[in-house]
């Protein structure tokens, strides 16, 4: 089977799966999906039936959503961008080698770990980097309070898709891939009073937190085996097109492309990513705040070409319609992800379907996707924020 780029092959995957929100979970229902801590361990298995203290406690871990198992969605597979070994192999090796980086200062760390990050990069892109109509599915859905080098791979899986789409030869997707997989890489010499500080940082601590740019730039623009380019993407990713961000205060063409890029994705990654202290956006919520800062933050172009990669509705989301009716994401258009195909449950008048039928709104134009479980949706082009 192939769905949005991706092959499966396991049947296993083949479970029935509607994205509910913790807030909105019974006692009875079942997972379809693993939850896991921040290590990786896995809390929670599969077909666990929930319990009152169970919903409690993915509350208290800052679990925004799960996978639950449905009837009505029992055809719908949960792709991975890359494969889990590919992942589990490339999660160790950025926890190895940031956390060496540690117990080190800049100028007197262990050096040559560039080769270990090539070899990273290179299995990664043999899992995506032939995907040409790969598109961007929201990662670690039931992970709770995601670190560093979870949003680490993150940001280098999403930002090599719109590498790939941007047509982006090889050499240019290594330098694109490290610079994202290691843009993050000074926070390592940051304070962790600061680093993980769940409030609002003072003045102060901001101006520490800032720093970590020039420090990334500086642990890797000698490290042979990265780069010079790849240094640059540590360096520049805060900085704006508008030359609000940091540490130089750079303006459009003076901040490197790959540096944009990584940039949106590192907005975009921390916004849907699950934190003890905030819920998770979903990915049309996370875009809707980059679209307030179109022209401004970011390039237009990006936006919209980071959009058309992007599975804004999740599958398994819980939507209304325009007409009224109510269904379920089941499949992704690859070309055109922001108008899937959705399974209609139930009628205008909330009446519950006996036989529940599918509405492709890449065909069906005249029909939007107006809710998302109580939450309104506001079209591109049509953000406003105070």
């Amino acid at each position: 089977m192939q769905l949005g780029g991706f092959r499966y092959q396991n049947n296993r995957e083949r479970i029935k799966l509607r994205l509910v929100p913790v807030t909105l979970l019974r006692a009875g229902m079942k997972l379809g999906k693993k939850i896991f801590n921040e290590n990786g361990m896995v809390l929670l298995s599969e077909g666990v039936e929930l319990t009152p203290r169970l919903i409690e406690r993915l509350g208290q871990v800052g679990i925004g959503y799960v996978y639950i198992e449905d009837a009505v969605t029992e055809d719908i597979v949960i792709p991975e961008m890359i494969h889990e070994q590919t992942r589990a192999a490339a999660l160790q090796e950025i926890k190895k080698q940031f956390q060496g980086l540690s117990s080190y200062s800049v100028d007197h760390r262990n050096k040559y770990f560039g080769k270990s990050f090539y070899k990273v990069m290179e299995s990664i892109l043999d899992d995506i980097g032939s995907r040409q109509d790969a598109i961007i599915m929201l990662m670690d859905i039931g992970a709770a309070d995601q670190d560093l080098y979870h949003h680490s791979l993150n940001v280098c899986l999403y930002t090599l898709v719109l590498g790939i789409a941007n047509g982006y030869d090889h050499n240019q997707l290594m330098e694109l891939g490290i610079g994202s997989l290691l843009h993050d890489i000074g926070k390592m010499k940051i304070s962790p009073q600061v680093l993980y500080k769940p409030g609002k940082l003072t003045d102060e601590e901001y101006e520490h937190m800032k720093t970590h740019t020039e420090i990334g730039y500086k642990l890797l623009k000698d490290e042979p085996g990265i780069p010079l380019l790849s240094a640059h993407c540590a360096l520049q990713h805060h900085e704006r097109i508008d030359g609000s961000g940091y540490p130089n205060g750079w303006k459009k063409d003076q901040i490197h492309e790959y540096a944009k890029w990584i940039g949106l994705v590192d907005s975009y990654d921390a916004m849907t990513a699950s934190r003890i202290y905030k819920q998770a956006l979903l990915p049309y919520e996370a875009m809707e705040v980059l679209y307030a800062g179109a022209g401004t933050l970011y390039e237009q172009r990006m936006l919209e070409a980071f959009r058309d990669c992007v599975a804004i509705y999740p599958l398994g989301l819980s939507v209304v319609l325009n007409t009224g009716e109510e269904g379920v994401v089941v499949r992704i258009h690859p070309k055109i992800p922001q108008r899937p195909v959705i399974r209609i449950v139930r009628d205008r008048d909330g009446q519950e379907l006996k036989a529940p039928y599918d509405v492709d709104l890449s065909v069906s134009l005249s029909v939007m996707i107006t809710n998302t479980l109580g939450a309104t949706i506001v079209p591109f082009g049509e953000v406003h924020v105070d």
